[in-house]
């Protein structure tokens, strides 16, 4: 009582109308003088207090903070940073660092999870990787940022989650904001009679393109399907509806075909646990596709290379395009980009060329006969498009193996926890984290996002919560 006492005095009385007059001048004259990066001080003393005080809340301030930040387009820092949505998880992350030096304690609930040991050691090999990097300090930033998202969405969160409101708070918070920016999307692509070409960048600058625009979406869109249809006032049932099918507008008008398919591979899943099918089972199922399709290869291709549907304004036609991979030039570079990743992979199997590379290396690892009309050698738009190539190309193997062990653990820690959890909204919420990384995982066959904040929030927080169970569910 003492320390809340001594803590409460700090912001209260004479003292805290003096630090807000001061603060209130500094600011004015600030912008008077155009001296932005002073003005900035009251919001950074805010967060500060904010986080000294309870810094839980923060973090899922920053949840929410998240859609909305704004993505620079060019930035030398090289790590895709979206304002404040960035900066506030890089201030979390050295608080948290301050506070361990401070306190000395680990939370070691966590760290003792298999989940926590895989993303540890792909961490510490992305470090690692470093020494071995092609552009030590482009990768020394990747790494960087990976940490910074790490920390707050991931250990940060995962404690917080012991607490039942944080858990029922996260995907709402980053739900709500993302139908914000939805609403603005919209907007804009209205004045351009939502048509396929624009739809790629009028959600800038909240989302710096339509592929991770469509990503969030389709993660949080299970959520949104829960909201609608669980018992609740009617009030509140208006406005998950409303929420639902704002987002469902969204979601079609995005025209990320990867977005789609993966809420159909998320529905596939949520049908595994609704109808109680056994791991054997699936097992079965996934070897008696596999099998169908190596019989059927040969037909699968002439119809994949006969397939002259290109993506455009008409629905069907833009699905159709999916398989077209003789004309489409969007499938046809993603194509080029994957055999450059694994020609690089190949130069450098163990090690790979260093984490945040790709986009800078690939340019002489291209064949002039894959080479697309958005081809480029400049590196300026985007790196791999997949979440397994391309930390094959940057970290070697041990990248790839270090994906599919994060993968498998997660799926195992959540499906452990969800058949040992009592029905209720924590169950449900594990439920659909796990759909939400199917959808991102399954987009992640054609796009990577664990780079961007807008991604990188929703993968960590859902893998924090799941975490959680599994520790609740072993107590």
């Amino acid at each position: 009582m003492e320390g809340a006492q001594g803590q409460a005095s700090v912001v209260s009385g004479r003292f805290g109308l003096w630090a807000a007059l001061v603060l209130t001048a500094v600011t004015a004259s600030a912008v008077a003088m155009e001296w932005y990066a002073v003005a900035a001080v009251p919001f950074a003393a805010a967060v500060v207090l904010w986080a000294l005080y309870h810094v839980e809340s923060l973090v899922l301030a920053v949840v929410a903070i998240t859609p909305l930040s704004v993505t620079l387009k060019e930035s030398d820092f090289n790590v895709g940073l979206s304002l404040p949505g960035e900066v506030l998880l890089a201030g979390l992350t050295v608080f948290a660092l301050v506070r361990f030096l401070h306190q000395g304690r680990l939370p070691w609930p966590i760290l003792k999870q298999p989940l926590t040991w895989i993303i540890l050691i792909q961490l510490a090999w992305m470090g690692v990787s470093v020494l071995f990097s092609e552009m030590p300090l482009v990768s020394f930033k990747a790494v960087l940022s990976r940490v910074w998202f790490l920390v707050p969405m991931y250990f940060m969160l995962g404690t917080a989650f012991e607490k039942p409101w944080a858990r029922q708070l996260a995907f709402p918070l980053y739900t709500f904001s993302l139908a914000v920016a939805a609403l603005w999307t919209l907007y804009v692509h209205s004045q351009y009679g939502f048509s396929k070409e624009t739809s790629t960048w009028v959600m800038y600058p909240f989302y710096k393109e339509h592929t991770v625009y469509g990503m969030a979406l389709a993660f949080v869109y299970p959520w949104s399907i829960w909201a609608a249809v669980r018992p609740q006032s009617l009030v509140m049932r208006f406005i998950h509806v409303g929420l639902w099918s704002l987002l469902t507008v969204a979601l079609v008008f995005s025209y990320t075909r990867a977005a789609w398919l993966s809420l159909v591979a998320a529905g596939a899943v949520y049908l595994v646990f609704a109808w109680r099918i056994s791991a054997r089972q699936i097992a079965g199922i996934v070897l008696l596709v596999l099998g169908g399709l190596w019989v059927t290869q040969d037909q699968w291709m002439r119809i994949f290379t006969k397939n002259d549907t290109v993506s455009s304004d008409n629905f069907s036609e833009h699905i159709q395009s999916a398989s077209n991979i003789s004309t489409d030039a969007s499938n046809l570079e993603r194509l080029n980009r994957w055999a450059s990743a694994l020609r690089m992979w190949q130069d450098r199997p163990h090690t790979g060329w260093g984490l945040g590379t790709y986009q800078f290396q690939y340019a002489p690892f291209q064949h002039s006969s894959q080479l697309t009309i958005i081809s480029t050698n400049g590196g300026d738009l985007g790196n791999a498009h997949s979440e397994y190539i391309g930390p094959l190309a940057e970290l070697g193997w041990p990248g790839l193996l270090w994906v599919v062990l994060l993968i498998a653990v997660v799926y195992r820690t959540g499906a452990r926890a969800y058949v040992r959890m009592p029905e209720g909204s924590d169950r449900t919420l594990v439920l659909l984290a796990m759909l939400g990384l199917t959808t991102y995982w399954v987009h992640g066959v054609l796009n990577n996002f664990l780079d961007m904040d807008k991604g990188a929030v929703l993968v960590w927080m859902s893998a924090a919560l799941i975490a959680w169970a599994g520790r609740r569910t072993a107590q």
